[in-house]
């Protein structure tokens, strides 16, 4: 005899109805089941070594968490690449993207990838900021903060800002014109390459307490006054690749910075395991691999999954999302001494 199904239905408790009927997935639900994860680098192209490097970096984290956190996908550098290499991840059915490196390539990525798909970027663009991507790469303005908060605490009230005045400069000088205030410090400006403090003004009369440089250069030409004087020294620097030498002339001075002694735990991994040296930005594309497993776990991808309240982990600093793309993240504070550098305390850098 045929099966009434309206019959059958209607026979069943509700709890079983409700069970055999399909749900439409919701695209929060879609995005939060979408749980694998793309990394945007240049393969091919002038960069096709950073690539490399942070693709070993990668599956180095993956090696350690025995969990297969990406797709791979060529950018060759370029926003072209990019474009391309996003709406291949899209194909692919991947819940997140992480890169691409350079700032310019970000747009591309976004417009390819469409909405519902999140990007952290490896980028430290400032620009970036409110574009729809989150910003992994460490800001000028984390460091900045960082520098400033500390130096603050130690009592320091009047700061010249120093170093150049576009890229990572004009980004540091900017961070800290708008955040000293905050922290009850007043901040004035040296020309760019100046070599000595002359010309600083400000509501107090005499020399700043402190001299924040964006770029070693500036700082070396600045130091040996600095020395003389009193006057502390600040650094907030984009990398931290300071030869001995460099270290050796920079003595006392206080510098906002991933702490080293996760990356050199990182670093020996690296070699051990490629026979060469990483890079920082090697160290984000580890740093990606591990929050990619962090939001496995967790059961999703989308982007109230990367706003989690407490973060995620990383050598590079442990690192929370905002709404905007920014984050904060937590710096050490290293002080150069005897030519080597020593951790003196961690920073939240806003």
């Amino acid at each position: 005899m045929p099966v009434d199904r309206r019959r059958l239905l209607q026979s069943l408790p509700s709890f079983l109805i409700a069970s055999s009927v399909p749900v439409l997935a919701t695209p929060a639900l879609a995005a939060r089941t979408r749980l694998g994860a793309a990394l945007l680098v240049p393969k091919t192209g002038a960069f096709a070594a950073l690539g490399r490097s942070m693709e070993r970096a990668a599956t180095l984290a993956q090696v350690a968490t025995q969990r297969d956190a990406f797709r791979v996908f060529d950018t060759g550098g370029t926003p072209e690449g990019a474009a391309a290499a996003g709406r291949a991840a899209r194909n692919a059915g991947v819940g997140i993207v992480f890169g691409p490196v350079f700032g310019r390539e970000v747009p591309a990525v976004l417009r390819a990838l469409g909405p519902g798909i999140p990007v952290v970027t490896f980028s430290n663009d400032a620009a970036l900021i409110e574009s729809g991507a989150f910003l992994l790469g460490l800001t000028a303005r984390q460091s900045v903060t960082a520098a400033l908060a500390y130096a603050a605490g130690r009592g320091i009230r009047r700061v010249a800002i120093s170093g150049p005045v576009e890229g990572w400069g004009a980004q540091a000088r900017a961070a800290a014109l708008a955040a000293g205030p905050a922290l009850g410090l007043e901040c004035t400006q040296l020309a760019a390459g100046a070599t000595s403090l002359a010309g600083v003004s400000g509501s107090g009369d005499g020399l700043p307490d402190a001299v924040l440089c964006s770029d070693p250069a500036a700082l070396i030409a600045l130091a040996p006054q600095l020395a003389a004087q009193g006057v502390q020294a600040l650094a907030a620097f984009q990398a931290l690749d300071l030869a001995p030498d460099v270290l050796a002339r920079l003595e006392g001075a206080w510098i906002a910075a991933p702490d080293p002694a996760r990356f050199a735990g990182f670093a020996r991994a690296y070699e051990l395991r490629n026979g060469s040296a990483p890079g920082a930005i090697a160290a984000l594309a580890y740093d990606a691999a591990n929050i990619a497993d962090q939001l496995r776990r967790s059961g999703g991808t989308d982007r109230s999954a990367l706003l989690a309240p407490n973060g995620f982990k990383a050598i590079s600093g442990d690192i929370r999302f905002r709404e905007d793309g920014s984050a904060a993240r937590s710096l050490a504070i290293l002080q150069v001494s005897a030519g080597g550098l020593r951790t003196v305390a961690t920073q939240l850098a806003q």
